[in-house]
């Protein structure tokens, strides 16, 4: 019984891309900024190749790494939660998702109001937890959304829970979903609920909800599904791909909780693709440029790995990446940052032996590979590691 098991490490790059020049992120690296943190400690990655990985010169590795490791180049462009995931499930985007750097155009806004019924704030590129508390009091004053942007193809709505519960602000999400569609296109509506008292003393809260774009294509997870395999979702994966080729899911508050439910699925019995994202070390370490909360996480994963691992089965494969970068040390911005990304595996070792398997053209590689491991002729993009 073939499983397979992909940790995504949101936001964890392995340093600037070819291309990062482009998008003006020379510089970064959000793994070699994460290790400055007190105490980092990877050792169980470490061992399995992540530090011996092409490019990663700043951290020493180990003498004989125990699993198959790799650098992964993004082909597609963009540099978001939404192009990242649907590339490492074999769907390139060669054209950019559409962005809003001043704003909405005042059509969608009025369409958005109408369909609301609700007046809206701000529309514009705001960091998350600075426009809360700069505008949160107007909207409890007036119940005006608050509605923003930013560098990513997304549009956020904000809401305080006491005066737009979050049925109804994921219902408004819904709305702005159907409206956003053509040039309009945005990769995912946010629903983006918080609390506080006042004052700009306002927290957002665990109950976000992504409304994502369906993919344009052909994804693994529509290939595993019709496979008869199955397709389980950890934490977010589900909103990412609109739900297409999900078997059966479970939404988590954190990265501890998406851990938790991975290894408990571990010892459950199925063929095909257990895929978990783990958003803290970008929504909450990351894009906050936390080096210290980064660099906790990365280890806090690291140590529970050590479970993981040995709950591995004989025809299991693990592998551990990420979907671009947040470097919490970058000084620019707060935006994600266009970085390779590493692919670090373990397990079915008659298949993907151990080894450097260097820099690769694609993240579309890493699906490729699950499909070839699975059985299953590929109609993706991308080349398998093996």
């Amino acid at each position: 019984m073939k499983r397979v098991f992909i940790i995504v490490l949101d936001s964890c790059g392995i340093g600037e891309a070819p291309d990062a020049a482009a998008f003006g992120d020379e510089g970064s690296n959000t793994l070699k900024s994460a290790a400055k943190a007190e105490g980092f400690a990877m050792p169980n990655m470490a061992k399995l190749g992540l530090f011996n990985i092409d490019g990663i010169d700043w951290h020493e590795g180990v003498v004989q790494p125990e699993g198959a490791y790799a650098r992964l180049t993004e082909a597609s462009m963009g540099k978001d939660t939404t192009i990242g995931h649907w590339e490492m499930a074999g769907l390139i985007s060669p054209d950019p998702m559409p962005t809003f750097p001043e704003g909405f155009p005042k059509e969608v806004m009025a369409e958005f109001e109408k369909e609301t019924g609700r007046g809206w704030l701000v529309n514009k590129p705001y960091s998350g937890t600075t426009v809360i508390n700069e505008y949160g009091d107007e909207h409890v004053k007036t119940g005006k959304l608050i509605v923003y942007t930013s560098a990513d193809s997304v549009f956020q709505i904000a809401a305080h829970e006491d005066i737009v519960p979050c049925e109804q602000l994921y219902e408004y999400c819904r709305i702005a979903r159907k409206i956003l569609k053509g040039k309009y296109a945005v990769g995912r509506v946010i629903a983006r609920p918080f609390i506080g008292s006042g004052n700009g003393n306002y927290t957002r809260t665990p109950r976000r909800h992504d409304f994502s774009l369906e993919p344009t294509g052909v994804t693994i997870l529509d290939q595993i599904k019709e496979a008869g395999m199955e397709v389980l979702s950890v934490g977010k994966i589900k909103d990412i791909f609109a739900g297409r080729g999900i078997t059966d899911f479970v939404y988590t508050q954190n990265n501890a909780e998406g851990i938790d439910r991975t290894i408990e699925w571990m010892d459950r019995d199925f063929e095909g693709l257990c895929f978990t994202n783990l958003v803290d070390t970008d929504m909450i370490y990351g894009h906050r440029r936390d080096i210290q909360g980064y660099g906790d996480a990365l280890s806090y994963f690291d140590k529970k790995l050590g479970e993981m691992l040995k709950k591995l089965r004989g025809e299991d494969l693990l592998i551990m990446t990420a979907d671009h970068g947040c470097d919490p040390g970058f000084t620019k911005t707060t935006d994600h940052t266009r970085e390779y990304v590493p692919f670090v595996a373990c397990g079915a070792k008659a298949f993907l032996p151990a080894g450097n398997y260097g820099t690769r053209a694609s993240f579309a590689d890493l699906g490729a590979t699950v499909l070839k491991y699975l059985g299953i002729e590929q109609k993706t993009g991308g080349s398998a590691l093996v």
